[in-house]
């Protein structure tokens, strides 16, 4: 049974004046209620774009689009795979998680569409190039030192590099983009977090997170701090020559609500694009309005983080940051689609759309001990402040010891799933909210299709899951106890939905899933 996904509007909203809805419809925020951190963006003629962190997932480096800079939707990726290594394909115990590629700087510079990133797991630096943003290719060049949190600036025809945490570096890109100039490399900016521990505070979150932008003739350099006691607070530079001197300020505190840079709307309106840390959903983007005031950019209403914005009203996260699929493939069209991402390196031959038409086949070719260091699992971001993912598996095909199913990744991670144990499989629900995972149920399943559900409630940071199984698809049963999720720093990622399956005593079996069921709700 293929389950078709179809959208239902509501007939009170056709009796109502299309004129009068746009009107009264206005953004809010969080713009974005999903983990979409370390943004950096820009605006080509009527189009802004918008770069992001995804570390040990792949494809990397994520690339989304916007005309209105509430509505996004992912356009690609930068990179396929950063490296081919034990840390990033999940082999012999190691792993990347909460490193990959980190934070980007995306920019546009006659005709050219550059993405820059840097990588803890490899110690390098990376520069994507391409004239089409959205078709590519890219061109990418890599080279050492690792530069943490950069900013790529373009001064007429040099290219610069702003880097560092507290102490911030300037260094001049080699004119091909194949590293840099050693002997222009020089201190930017001694203490760039002074601004906010004018008293000398040691400790926190030194000064990172480093976008520059020339604004009339100006340099402003934005940047994030921690002090001890406070909340994540935007710091930001002014200068009137690129190598300065700068003078600092700090700009915004308020929510926790720090890094990113400045846009400017097509209606010539300046916005802050900021993240807030929002418990287990992640880092999830805000718009700030910004007022220019002698030469400053004052961010904020009356330095407060607006809910409401004059900008239109978001149409949801669905389907252009999150979406169902039921893995049926028209002639052309790409094997998944663009909001699916791997944890880590994928092994291609393992997966398939195409083996069975209309369905994902996930297959088994190691053996692993534990879920987070297994392949191929297929994940999607989860959206806040509720969401739910249902999936149809098929279990004919496992063999003794494989373990399948629905997961919410993170280091405190959840799962129901189907596990065989000789010739019998079970329905199987682990709970890893303490750290360790536990088996919390195990029933006998004599059916060869199941479906699974996982649920998240982000509202007010409570960060619970509760998980699900149907017999039939519409009677779902409550399984095992409720996830706590957390957001811990060694994933450094808000929770995801997983679709796995790993082999723990043979390989060669394989589970086919029908559907993929996504709810915002």
């Amino acid at each position: 049974m293929k389950r078709l996904f179809l959208l239902s509007g509501a007939v009170l909203m056709i009796l109502m004046p299309l004129s009068s809805i746009a009107q009264n419809a206005k953004a809010r925020n969080p713009v974005i209620f999903s983990d979409v951190p370390d943004m950096s963006m820009i605006r080509v003629e009527d189009t802004y774009y918008m770069s992001s962190t995804t570390m040990h997932m792949n494809p990397g480096l994520p690339l989304m689009k916007s005309k209105d800079l509430i509505n996004w939707e992912l356009i690609g990726y930068a990179h396929k795979a950063l490296a081919d290594m034990d840390e990033l394909n999940l082999n012999h115990g190691k792993n990347t998680y909460g490193r990959g590629s980190w934070a980007s700087s995306l920019r546009y510079h006659k005709g050219v569409y550059y993405v820059s990133t840097f990588a803890q797991t490899t110690g390098k630096t990376y520069i994507y190039m391409t004239k089409d943003i959205e078709k590519g290719p890219w061109e990418v060049k890599e080279f050492k030192p690792m530069m943490h949190d950069h900013t790529l600036f373009f001064e007429d025809d040099k290219a610069y590099m702003i880097w560092g945490s507290g102490q911030l570096h300037i260094v001049e890109l080699l004119p091909d983009f194949s590293g840099i100039k050693p002997e222009t490399q020089h201190v930017l900016i001694d203490n760039a977090t002074l601004p906010s521990t004018p008293n000398g505070t040691q400790g926190g979150l030194p000064a990172e997170g480093s976008q520059l932008f020339k604004v009339n003739g100006k340099y402003y350099l934005f940047n994030i701090s921690w002090p001890p006691g406070g909340m994540r607070t935007v710091i930001v530079h002014r200068a009137d020559q690129l190598m300065g001197p700068y003078e600092g300020r700090v700009m915004l505190q308020d929510k926790g609500v720090a890094q990113g840079g400045l846009i400017e709307s097509t209606h010539g309106e300046w916005y802050a694009y900021l993240f807030q840390d929002h418990g287990a959903v992640g880092r999830i983007p805000f718009l700030v309005p910004v007022q220019w005031k002698d030469d400053w950019p004052i961010l904020g209403i009356d330095g407060k983080v607006p809910q409401e914005l004059n900008l239109p009203a978001s149409k949801g996260l669905v389907p252009g940051i999150v979406n169902s699929d039921n893995f049926s493939r028209k002639k052309g069209e790409i094997k998944l689609p663009l909001v699916w991402q791997w944890n880590h390196n994928p092994v291609d031959t393992l997966w398939s759309v195409t083996e069975r038409e209309g369905y994902l086949r996930l297959k088994t070719g190691r053996i692993d001990t534990n879920f987070l260091q297994a392949r191929n699992t297929l994940t999607q971001r989860t959206i806040g402040p509720a969401c739910s993912a249902s999936i149809a598996i098929e279990v004919a095909k496992m063999k003794d010891g494989d373990f399948a199913g629905l997961s919410l990744l993170q280091k405190n991670y959840g799962i129901v799933g189907v596990q065989s144990v000789g010739n019998q499989k079970y329905l199987v629900m682990v709970n890893a909210s303490t750290g360790s995972p536990k088996e919390f149920a195990k029933i006998p399943l004599d059916q060869q299709r199941v479906y699974l559900k996982a649920a998240c409630d982000f509202r007010d940071k409570r960060d619970v899951a509760n998980f699900f199984f149907s017999l039939d698809g519409e009677k779902w049963i409550s399984i095992g106890t409720p996830l706590k999720m957390s957001y811990t720093l060694p994933h450094f990622m808000g929770y995801r939905f997983g679709l796995f399956n790993y082999a723990t005593k043979n390989t060669g079996g394989y589970v086919d899933i029908d559907f993929f069921d996504y709810k915002d709700k």
